[in-house]
C-alpha cells in the first residue's frame, strides 16, 4: 500500500468522522432553533390574547355595562374579544390558531376537542403547572402548541357561570341555560391553546442544514486536494528522488549527482544523510581501487 493511499485512507476516515459529528450537532442546533422560533411565535400570540382580554375587562366592559342590561353584548366577554382579534390574524396566517378550549363552555364554539380535553385534564391534575408545550401531527403537517390553564380566580366570573338563576337574563336568552354553569372558584375550566405550524421553520432549518453540509464537504475536499499536493511535492517527490538515487548507487553508479539540498525540514536532513553516505561509499570504493593497483 503506497504512502499516498495510506494518507488518503486516514484522511477519508477522519473527514467522514468529522462530517458525521459536525452534521449531527449542526442538525440538532438548527432543529432546536427552529422549534424556539415556533415557540416564540406562539408566546407572542398568547400574550396578545391576554392583552386583548385585559383590555376588554378594563376598557370595553364598563362602556357596555348599560347596554348589557338590555341586550347581551358578547364584546364584553374576554374570550370572545381574544378570539375575534386572533381570527383577524388568521385571515393572513390561516395555519395559526387560538382557542380557549373549555370543558363546559357557555358558547359552543369554545368546546374543547378531544386532544384539547387532554390538555385541560393535565392542568386539572397538575395544579402547580402553569404551562404545557407539545407537538402534534395533523393532516396539514406538524404543529406546536402552547397552553396555559384557565382558572377561575375572580368570584365575579361566577355571576355568569355558577347557576342559571344567577346569570344575566340577556345571556340566558342568547345561549340558553344548559351549558356554561357549575364552575367553581379556583377550578381549572379550560385552557388557552395556541397552535403554530412547524413546517416552514423546519423547512428553513433543513435547507440551511443542506447548504451548510455542502459547504463543509466542499471545504474538506479542498483541504484534501491541498494536502495531497503538499504531500506530493514535500514528501513523495523528494522521497522518490532519494529512492531513485539509492537504486543507482546500489547498482554501482557512484557518479550519480548528489541530491539537491533545499530547506531545513526532515526530508532535507534525510537528503543530507544520503549524500554523506553516497560520498563515503564513493571514497571507500576509490580507496579500494587505489590499494588494488
Amino acid at each position: 500500500m503506497s504512502l499516498r493511499l495510506k494518507f488518503n485512507l486516514i484522511l477519508s476516515l477522519a473527514t467522514l468522522l468529522g462530517i458525521i459529528v459536525a452534521g449531527y450537532f449542526t442538525h440538532m442546533f438548527l432543529q432546536k432553533n427552529a422549534r424556539e422560533e415556533v415557540l416564540d411565535s406562539a408566546r407572542i400570540m398568547l400574550e396578545s390574547a391576554r392583552a386583548v382580554r385585559s383590555y376588554t375587562v378594563s376598557e370595553i366592559r364598563p362602556l357596555l355595562a348599560l347596554q348589557q342590561k338590555r341586550q347581551f353584548m358578547p364584546q364584553t366577554v374576554p374570550a370572545y374579544s381574544a378570539r375575534k382579534y386572533l381570527n383577524k390574524l388568521q385571515e393572513k396566517y390561516p395555519d395559526y390558531s387560538y382557542k380557549e378550549a373549555t370543558l363546559n363552555p357557555t358558547n359552543p364554539v369554545d368546546l374543547a376537542a378531544a386532544w384539547e380535553v387532554d390538555i385541560v385534564d393535565f392542568f386539572r391534575n397538575h395544579e402547580e403547572e402553569t404551562e404545557l408545550i407539545g407537538e402534534r401531527d395533523t393532516p396539514t403537517g406538524r404543529y406546536m402548541y402552547l397552553s396555559n390553564p384557565i382558572r377561575i380566580k375572580n368570584e365575579a366570573c361566577l355571576t355568569c357561570h355558577s347557576t342559571p338563576s344567577n346569570a344575566p337574563a340577556t345571556m340566558i336568552d342568547t345561549y340558553g341555560n344548559a351549558n356554561g354553569f357549575g364552575w367553581k372558584l379556583n377550578e381549572v375550566v379550560g385552557a388557552q391553546i395556541v397552535s403554530v405550524p412547524m413546517s416552514l421553520p423546519l423547512q428553513r432549518a433543513n435547507a440551511a442544514f443542506q447548504v451548510l453540509m455542502i459547504s463543509i464537504v466542499s471545504v474538506f475536499l479542498m483541504i484534501a486536494v491541498l494536502l495531497n499536493l503538499l504531500l506530493h511535492y514535500v514528501v513523495i517527490k523528494p522521497m522518490k528522488k532519494i529512492a531513485e538515487n539509492a537504486d543507482k548507487v546500489s547498482m554501482g553508479a557512484l557518479e550519480t549527482p548528489e541530491l539537491p539540498i533545499k530547506g531545513k525540514d526532515e526530508i532535507t536532513s534525510l537528503s543530507q544523510s544520503f549524500n554523506r553516505m553516497h560520498r563515503s561509499l564513493a571514497n571507500a570504493v576509490r580507496m579500494l581501487d587505489e590499494s588494488g593497483e
